[in-house]
């Protein structure tokens, strides 16, 4: 359950970012508003899955996923350019977070006892 907290906080960090830059400086209400609330979601659901997640594992996942889905929305939806650099960066950017779900593994043992 923890690792899927992660996901959906990283998840929750991309819509926060992405209605950062819509909400123009906080001078857009609505989109002031979803920004705020997508903060909130995201920092709760990080805080959830650091329960069970090591701290350095949680966050690079946790600011991986938030940098890759703002990078690709970016490129998607707001004309940012997509060179073949930049994707291959991304795409090294996510083997790293699959790597880091699949080290945390080990950890299991380790965490059975905490709650």
């Amino acid at each position: 359950m923890a690792w899927l907290y992660l996901v959906l906080a990283g998840l929750s960090e991309i819509v926060w970012a992405f209605g950062l830059k819509e909400a123009h400086g906080f001078t857009r209400l609505g989109w002031s508003l979803l920004t705020i609330a997508f903060l909130i979601v995201s920092f709760y659901l990080f805080a959830r899955a650091m329960r069970k997640i090591p701290i350095g594992t949680a966050y690079a996942v946790f600011t991986g996923i938030g940098a890759a889905g703002t990078a690709i929305i970016g490129m998607l939806f707001l004309n940012e350019s997509a060179g073949l650099w930049k994707i291959v960066s991304l795409a090294v950017l996510l083997v790293g977070i699959i790597g880091l779900k699949l080290v945390d593994g080990g950890n299991k043992a380790e965490s059975a006892g905490e709650k």
